[in-house]
């Protein structure tokens, strides 16, 4: 498969700190990758590396094939970047400012016209489009601000945070857009707080932890890779849960006439258990299974502090 994105050793430091200590990832056209890690890892650092926004101390990038330090102007011609922060125009109309990028993308006038009424269809703003974009609930302006993104067709978006603040339908509104844009043969990098996120979307996903990349792969081969699944067990007496702790192990909480006995969750290892404490006369009153959860991966992979630059 094509790669969209190739990094390999990139270096970078700001005032005498080193914020990307020599990282490599490739981002494989058509599909979603996902750079987590806590703030301060070099995140958006990265992003703006890679969209030609700031230089690097070392190593080697190629997006969209080109080299962003020889070939700007090719890089930025197959590109869109969706940041952290909304670049539409409040006082201009949603049409208004999806007809500017049509202008700075030097689109004919009419197809210009053409893209920016698709646009407003795709992205459900048609309704919207002769209002000030001032007016646009959060959800709104995050959906004009891809739009306006992909007025210029790129083949590979930054999106950098692109549901931060979004209400939980807004964010799942976002989810489908996203996914709809993959089905058509684009790449997306994105960059998230929201891990959910990242394991709804992400094909692959690197993190990223004090400059280094700490991990690489898909949602499942990360997940698969932190200890920490178990099944959970509540009983309805106490003297249940001290039967149930001597029979099967693990480890009791008897406030909650709980015990939680360390597994896989799979199907052969829950038979395993239920038999032993069916051989032992115990009754369970309830059972629930706990895989990792990327929650568990940032967790366990990352221990950088906040504050430093991300």
């Amino acid at each position: 498969m094509t790669a969209a994105v190739t990094v390999s050793g990139l270096r970078k430091s700001f005032h005498g700190k080193v914020v990307l200590g020599g990282i490599d990832f490739e981002v494989p056209a058509g599909t979603t990758f996902a750079l987590l890690g806590p703030n301060g890892a070099g995140k958006t650092t990265t992003v703006q590396i890679l969209s030609t926004l700031i230089g690097f101390d070392g190593g080697e990038v190629r997006v969209a094939g080109h080299d962003p330090v020889r070939e700007p102007a090719a890089v930025r011609k197959n590109i869109g970047v969706t940041g952290q922060f909304s670049a539409i125009d409040d006082l201009l109309t949603g049409s208004e400012n999806l007809s500017l990028m049509a202008d700075l993308c030097h689109l004919p006038r009419a197809d210009g016209r053409g893209r920016v009424g698709e646009l407003l269809e795709q992205f459900d703003l048609v309704e919207a489009a002769g209002k000030p974009a001032s007016t646009f609930s959060g959800g709104m302006r995050r959906r004009l601000d891809l739009a306006m993104t992909l007025v210029g067709r790129p083949r590979l978006i930054f999106l950098d945070e692109p549901t931060s603040g979004l209400d939980p339908r807004s964010r799942r509104m976002m989810w489908r857009t996203v996914r709809d844009l993959v089905a058509d043969g684009v790449t997306i990098f994105l960059t998230t707080q929201y891990l959910e996120e990242a394991d709804q979307l992400a094909d692959r996903i690197a993190v990223l932890d004090g400059g280094r990349l700490v991990a690489e792969g898909t949602p499942e081969d990360l997940k698969r890779g932190v200890a920490g699944g178990h099944v959970r067990l509540k009983f309805a007496a106490a003297e249940s849960l001290k039967a149930a702790a001597e029979a099967v192990g693990g480890v009791a909480d008897a406030e909650q006439l709980a015990l939680r006995v360390p597994s896989d969750g799979g199907v052969h290892a829950l038979r395993s258990l239920l038999a032993r404490l069916d051989a032992a006369g115990i009754d369970v009153e309830d059972l629930s299974v706990h895989r990792p959860d990327l929650d568990d991966v940032f967790l366990t992979l990352t221990k950088t502090t906040a504050g430093a630059p991300k």
